[in-house]
């Protein structure tokens, strides 16, 4: 399973999807798009969205989800 999480430094939820991965032991990359415009481009294309977090998981196929959906993420991480 491979994790990405596009993110910024000043977003709070961003923050809440990176706690809430590291309480349940959840290895993940994490891409700041405020930084790195090419990956802010990528991450616009893949979800449709400008808004972060937006946490890409890749397990056979890649869901994307939007903000912080804790209902989502442990649907999607097998939680």
């Amino acid at each position: 399973m491979k994790v990405i999480v596009y993110t910024t430094p000043i977003c709070s939820y961003c923050h809440m999807v990176k706690d809430f991965l590291k309480e349940n032991k959840i290895e993940f990359e994490e891409i700041n798009v405020a930084e790195d415009q090419e990956a802010a481009q990528e991450m616009v294309k893949k979800s449709g969205q400008m808004g972060v977090p937006v946490t890409e998981i890749t397990n056979g196929n890649t869901e994307m989800i939007i903000g912080f959906d804790k209902e989502k993420l442990k649907k999607a991480l097998k939680l």
